[in-house]
């Protein structure tokens, strides 16, 4: 017997039930169980919907329920549950028909402390801050005016065509180059590193944004892995990190040279509005043009104020001012070159005096003589003169020849016997 066979023959004693009407069992089932349970587990998943009901997933290391808390129940608690708290909450198990899943319709909440990767990533943070990856005085200024800018993330997410958008809006001269990365995942981590050092290796970027959007704090875990934050720490090339939304937060927000709460605001501080700035230039050129015209139009009135006899009567005054200071300063320079001109003259005449007193004649003409020994020796002593030497005597006018009689040397005399 094949099956349509035993489907046929269990068809006349049994009626099949129709989807909702299984699901209503099931439902009924449930709801008459657990009309009021208390669940113990970590908060995941967390979104406020527009209605302002609260939905989030409570879960622990073998199995994840998905809760939902009306806003009216939501207003009565003292703080708004979020990723990663250690909760209990109250209330009944219902079914949700139009997806087949069960779920927890929270009447109240407590926080009783924080949950497994809350305690994972404020054990990291400790860390990764005792070793001064965090430090303000490493972080880098994110440039003005860039011209290049790098994003590491999905290629297919909300996140980049945000990106985008507001990059083309702002300033449609910068150009934007995507560093593909998965963002999720065991592998995640990883890719955004390589991605990282690729950008910095080939120097693909004036600025980087690293980031994602919105997700679970599961989801954004490889924000927080080690491997990113040193690759953050490490680059040369500024790292603004957006990390899902505004409430989202991961590890990469405090290594990186600057957090933004989301990939659009991202794109905002990595991009100066271009026409913003056109229109400021435009703004100080009007400033400066009305300043320059109310200070001519100022000078016109001075002017007009004044005869062409008080402005000529001024400019002579001036022009006097100037000339006396030219002819004082003429004045000046031929006093110093006169004096300069006195000086080297009066040096002259001491240099000429000084040779004059020194030439020979000069001195030949007090009654000095030279005394020649063979016509070429200059006899400068007795002892250089020998009994019956011939001798040459030059006076200052005229010479004499003479014959050497005696000698005398220090008052010692010889004769000739």
């Amino acid at each position: 017997m094949n099956f349509d066979s035993n489907l046929d023959a269990e068809s006349r004693l049994f009626s099949p039930l129709s989807v909702s009407q299984i699901t209503s069992l099931i439902r009924n089932n449930l709801e008459n169980k657990f009309p009021d349970v208390i669940i113990e587990g970590e908060v995941s998943n967390c979104k406020m919907a527009a209605s302002g009901h609260l939905y989030f997933s409570l879960k622990d290391e073998e199995a994840i329920l998905q809760v939902v808390m009306f806003r009216r129940d939501l207003l009565t608690l003292d703080f708004v549950p979020k990723d990663g708290m250690q909760v209990w909450a109250r209330g009944a198990i219902s079914v949700y028909a139009q997806r087949g899943q069960y779920q927890l319709i929270a009447r109240n909440v407590r926080q009783t402390g924080f949950g497994d990767i809350l305690a994972m990533l404020e054990q990291r943070r400790r860390k990764f801050a005792e070793e001064g990856l965090f430090d303000e005085s490493r972080k880098k200024e994110i440039p003005a005016f860039p011209t290049r800018l790098g994003v590491v993330t999905s290629p297919t997410g909300a996140a980049i065509r945000d990106i985008i958008r507001v990059i083309q809006r702002r300033n449609p001269k910068v150009s934007i180059l995507i560093l593909p990365t998965l963002v999720q995942g065991q592998e995640a981590a990883a890719s955004i590193a390589e991605r990282i050092r690729q950008a910095n290796l080939w120097n693909l970027a004036d600025v980087l944004i690293v980031g994602r959007g919105g997700g679970s704090i599961e989801d954004l875990l490889p924000f927080s892995e080690e491997v990113v934050i040193h690759a953050i720490v490490e680059s040369n090339i500024p790292i603004i990190s957006a990390v899902g939304h505004e409430t989202d937060w991961a590890l990469s927000d405090y290594a990186a040279d600057l957090r933004a709460p989301t990939p659009s605001a991202a794109a905002e501080m990595a991009c100066a509005d271009l026409y913003s700035i056109y229109k400021e230039i435009a703004h100080f050129e009007n400033i400066m043009g009305q300043s320059m015209k109310h200070s001519i139009t100022n000078a016109k009135q001075r002017l007009s104020s004044i005869s062409p006899h008080i402005m000529e009567d001024i400019l002579l005054r001036k022009n006097l001012v100037a000339s006396q200071r030219f002819d004082s300063a003429i004045e000046s320079i031929r006093n110093s070159f006169q004096k300069k001109a006195e000086d080297l003259n009066h040096r002259l005449v001491l240099a000429s005096s000084a040779i004059e007193i020194a030439n020979p004649r000069e001195i030949m003409k007090r009654g000095f003589s030279v005394v020649k020994k063979n016509g070429v020796d200059i006899v400068h002593s007795s002892r250089m003169l020998a009994l019956g030497d011939s001798i040459n005597i030059m006076f200052y006018e005229g010479e004499a020849d003479a014959d050497v009689k005696a000698t005398r040397d220090y008052g010692d005399k010889r004769s000739s016997g």
